[in-house]
Order: C-alpha cells, then structure tokens, then sequence
C-alpha cells in the first residue's frame, strides 16, 4: 500500500505543484493519477521512488517511510516506464530489459533467460531481443519499457504516460496489453495519463487532480460518471459532452452500446448483459 500524508511540493520558483495531499493508493490495482498540465500528477509520481522530494508531509510504502530508505536501492524496487521508453539506444533490447536485475546482483545467464520470458509477457518475439532501439517501432520500445520495469518483479510499478508518445492505434494494443498483464501479474500501478479515457479504461481507481495541486475528486470509474462532485470534474470527465452520452440499441439480435451519434462503443456479453467488450 502506497500513502501520501498531508503532501506538498514547492519549487525554488515558489510554485506550489502538489498541496496538501492524502490520499491512500491500494495494493495490487490500479490507480489512475489524471488531470490539466501542472496540477502535480507526475511530480506526486515521483515522490514514490524518491526522484522528487516533497517539501512537507510524508510518503509511505507498506507504513514505511520513503525518506528513510536508501534512493538507489529504492529506485531499484520499484519498475519505472516513462513516456519515450527511456531505453539506452547503446545496448540492446535484452541488455535494456535485465539492466536492474544484474546491478542487483543476479547472474547474467539468469537475468536473461528471465529478460526473454519478459519478451514475451509484453507481446514481443525473442528475436528482437539482440535489436538495439533505434531498429525498434514506437509501440515496441514502449513494449520493451513495461518489460524493462518488470524486470525485477517490482511490487510497485509506475508509469508516466507511457502510451502518449504513440500513434492512437499503438495506445489502444499498449492499453489492452497493459490490461492483460495486470490480470496475470496484479502488480501494484501507479499510472500517469492526461486522458480521462484512458483513465477510465484502465484505472480500478481514478484520481483526478485540479490546477494548483489539490485532489478534485477519487473513485471508481463508474462513481466518478455518476456522480462528479462539482463543474470542474463534471466537464472534465465530459459528462457534458453529448457525443460520450451512451444508450443501448440491439442489432440483429445483438445488444450494442451507442454513443448519441450512434456510433459502436461495445457489445455486451449476452450471458447476463452486464459484460461490456469493446
């Protein structure tokens, strides 16, 4: 469990990027941290692995606080896949993939085979594995930094906008790999994204943060839909927005989801019509 006591973040420049945050993030699900440029969605982010330092408050994993552990080895226990891979374009795919498992001491013949598994849990053949990430497609490298960050089965993996650098194809397969992967690994996810659909299509728990540092509003998707707690959310979320209102028609002998131009957003699952596959 992840725990952010009465957090706050100032720069030299006297901006206040996070104010006053508590927030408690779950174990094992997903939590999406959403909102405008600068309301401190990746600056609360980087307070987990120690790669920001906030000005006052606590951050805690497992009751433990982050200040009092050793950064490297912090870093180290934690996957990290930022939004252009971060790969380092010097060393190949594999060597990209087992860096953190061998600086932690694991033998190299070790931390490969587990790197090609790795390959493969992200959707990637083990022939690229002795490519470099210049000869790699966008979605690839992002493919290789989820691996990457799951190399030493991290409890806790964060993600800053992973999926923002691609084209909307590549996010959608990326997204749904995401989704796969969690099913099977239930990892603990911290992820970063400015897009409330993307929010809403990955998150267990949506955190939606407003200019100047503050928590607008959390929940579940669905109680955010349902019930957004003032205008600021309510239009963020595009409840106004007419063309996201959905209604269910049926099509020969199939139940779809429309939105208002009628337009196919999913198909529920005949067994009992709550199912939604899109």
């Amino acid at each position: 469990m992840i725990e952010f006591r009465s957090v706050s973040k100032r720069y030299e420049s006297d901006a206040l990027a996070v104010n006053n945050i508590s927030l408690t993030i779950a174990p094992r699900a997903v939590t999406v941290l959403v909102g405008p440029s600068g309301c401190g969605k990746t600056t609360l982010l980087r307070m987990i692995n120690r790669m920001v330092e906030p000005t006052s408050g606590q951050v805690l994993i497992d009751d433990v606080d982050v200040a009092t552990r050793n950064p490297v080895q912090l870093r180290r226990s934690i996957g990290y896949v930022m939004q252009n891979s971060g790969l380092m374009p010097h060393r190949t795919v594999l060597d990209n993939v087992t860096t953190v498992p061998v600086l932690q001491g694991v033998s190299r013949k070790v931390a490969q085979a587990h790197g090609l598994e790795l390959l493969a849990t992200v959707g990637l053949d083990a022939a690229l594995a002795k490519r470099y990430p210049a000869q790699l497609s966008g979605g690839q490298q992002q493919r290789v930094g989820v691996a990457r960050g799951l190399a030493a089965d991290p409890n806790i993996l964060l993600m800053d906008e992973p999926f923002g650098a691609v084209d909307p194809i590549v996010r959608r397969e990326l997204q749904g790999e995401l989704s796969r992967i969690q099913s099977v690994l239930a990892k603990t996810i911290v992820f970063v994204t400015h897009d409330i659909d993307e929010a809403f299509l990955l998150g267990d728990q949506v955190v939606i943060l407003r200019e100047g540092g503050h928590v607008a509003q959390q929940g579940t998707p669905a109680e955010l839909l349902a019930n957004p707690v003032d205008d600021f959310v309510a239009d963020f979320i595009g409840r106004g927005d007419e063309s996201k209102h959905l209604s269910i028609t049926e099509r020969d002998g199939t139940r779809l989801v429309v939105d208002a131009r009628g337009r196919v957003a999913g198909i529920l699952a005949a067994e009992d019509g709550h199912g939604l596959a899109q």
